[in-house]
């Protein structure tokens, strides 16, 4: 079989470029075209692709050079709870049709990354999901991502290394080029326990390799970076994704409002960028106004030093844990907790 990582668009842009701005967020901005809690946003690939095409869009419109389908919750695994888990193949074939419209309507060149999420099983040896069970669920997930035009497959917000081999092995399996991100939300941990160094081992023996490896979502821009730092740390020849949300989840008037303003996200850029991070995006409550600032920051940036912790709290806001769960910054609490987050 070809390496994909020698023909694959992804890999061809980041060629030519020193870094790609990534999209903002489906779900905050979803619903804030109407849809409501509960219901399953992949189904709107069928029933509402009018909405789904503005929201790519919308990304496009502000810079972003990477767009993720709306298919984190396409697994038949997920779809089962809306009765929509025999239609996996046709709704993820949907979303990436939709996205690869709107990126070939582009004057600019726009990847079209494959969203794969969790199962939201848990798999063995802790849960009783089979890592055999997951690969073929997710296979047919990224058959339909790959039919419909995806450029890349793109695993995010996944916490357990056995959940990351199977997804990988079921890109790898068809031939796809592949991504993933972890989510480490608990105190600089997945919520299964790996650490920003145990993502870099775990990357490390996968083959064949992944073209880019990084964080999305978790607790916060302060917190995601520090990972970030993590992982370029122990594995510095990689390609890292830096997908931080906007800020920190507050409700407001019945709904959860994201308090990142544009120009936090701009500094998160920033430092994303002299973190090591060359694929950099916006996670929950990334929207628009955010993207088009992050994307004007980098734009105007001068590469500075590699930031230090001091450095990120100091400009985006305390942590949310004394350490990035490796050990090796234990005792910052103190430090962290008497700054104050902007936005």
């Amino acid at each position: 079989m070809e390496d994909p990582q020698m023909t694959d668009a992804l890999t061809a842009l980041l060629a030519r470029r020193d870094w790609l701005l990534l999209d903002g967020a489906t779900g905050t901005n979803l619903f804030e075209m109407g849809l409501q809690s509960g219901e399953a946003p992949e189904l709107w690939n069928l029933d509402a692709p009018e909405k789904i095409r503005a929201l790519h869009d919308g990304f496009i419109e502000a810079g972003s050079d990477v767009i993720l389908t709306n298919s984190f919750g396409g697994s038949r695994y997920r779809l089962k709870l809306h009765a929509a888990e025999d239609r996996a193949y046709e709704i993820n074939r949907a979303a990436a049709a939709i996205a690869r419209g709107c990126a070939d309507a582009s004057p600019r060149e726009i990847i079209v990354a494959g969203s794969v999420g969790p199962t939201g099983e848990i798999l063995a040896p802790v849960g009783s999901l089979s890592e055999d069970d997951a690969a073929a669920a997710f296979a047919e997930q990224i058959r339909g991502l790959m039919d419909g035009g995806a450029d890349v497959i793109w695993a995010e917000t996944i916490s357990s290394e056995e959940e990351m081999r199977a997804v990988h092995r079921a890109a790898a399996g068809l031939g796809a080029p592949f991504c993933g991100t972890l989510s480490f939300d608990t105190a600089g941990r997945t919520m299964m326990g790996v650490t920003s160094e145990g993502y870099a081992a775990l990357a490390a023996g996968l083959a064949p390799q992944p073209i880019a490896i990084g964080a999305n979502c978790g607790t916060g821009a302060p917190d995601l970076l520090r990972t970030v730092l993590g992982i370029t740390a122990a594995a510095p020849e990689r390609v890292v994704i830096a997908k931080g949300n906007a800020g920190i989840p507050k409700y407001v008037d019945g709904h959860i409002h994201y308090d990142g303003t544009p120009e936090l996200m701009a500094d998160y850029a920033r430092l994303a960028r002299d973190a090591g991070a060359r694929l950099i995006g916006g996670c929950c409550g990334t929207k628009p106004e955010h993207l088009r600032a992050m994307r004007a920051a980098l734009e105007a940036h001068v590469p500075g030093a590699r930031p230090g912790l001091e450095a990120i709290t100091a400009r985006v806001g305390g942590f949310t844990s004394a350490s990035d769960g490796t050990g090796d910054d234990e005792g910052a609490e103190g430090r962290t907790r008497r700054r104050r987050r902007r936005g």
